[in-house]
């Protein structure tokens, strides 16, 4: 079995299906989780959030965005956010899976989509809302080097940050909070085996917590 048949293996694991579908009442978003492989290494497509933009001006962020009315699913809202923001075209992504949806700061419901993309994709960024696209290595955010974490007062959930240098560019990036959660859970879930440093979730059940805390928000809303 090559790479790319081992990682898909791995993530339809924990494909979430349907099992959400009850959540319809709340305001939903997508996100894109684009990965490749470059000389056999898995790597993840990541943005730059316009300086321009409202919420998290200049954030590292996945390619997505609020549902539209029109959309059919988590999956065609992540496809249509892809397109509008770094001109990923529909039919040159292949979905993998949908993982456990989760509240972003702004109570957004969000559902992250995995798929894998061509090596040979050259992103167009629209300049409203996206003002650079980088790769990294999935196997980045298993490295306790450049990582940093604190613990949230009086839980157990941890902030994590990583510091990347863009070998091409020589740029440097903050990846962090919920975008660097789920590039966490992503690697983990890829690799099956245990980061560096500690997650703050349960390695062997890695959702758990993420239903815990969806169901905490449910329960004050």
């Amino acid at each position: 079995m090559g790479v790319k048949a081992e990682v898909i293996s791995s993530l339809m694991k924990h494909d979430i299906g349907d099992d959400f579908s009850y959540l319809s009442r709340f305001p939903k978003a997508s996100v894109l989780i684009p990965l490749f492989l470059r000389q056999g290494e898995v790597h993840v497509l990541l943005t730059v959030r316009s300086t321009e933009l409202k919420h998290n001006p200049g954030e590292v962020c996945f390619p997505g965005g609020k549902a539209d009315p029109h959309d059919r699913d988590e999956t065609d809202t992540a496809l249509r956010e892809a397109l509008e923001e770094i001109s990923l075209p529909p039919d040159g992504v292949e979905v993998v899976c949908k993982l456990c949806p989760l509240f972003n700061q702004r109570g957004l419901l969000v559902t992250p989509v995995v798929a894998f993309i061509s090596d040979s994709f050259q992103a167009r960024p629209n300049p409203d809302e996206v003002s650079e696209v980088f790769s990294v290595p999935v196997e980045f955010f298993m490295k306790e080097t450049n990582h940093s974490a604190y613990l949230l007062p009086d839980t157990a959930s941890y902030v994590h940050s990583f510091i990347y240098t863009d070998p091409v560019t020589g740029k440097i990036h903050q990846i962090w909070g919920l975008t660097a959660s789920l590039l966490i859970l992503l690697a983990v879930l890829t690799f099956e085996r245990k980061p560096e440093f500690e997650v703050g979730f349960d390695l062997e059940n890695p959702f758990a917590n993420f239903r815990q805390n969806l169901q905490h928000r449910l329960s004050k809303l």
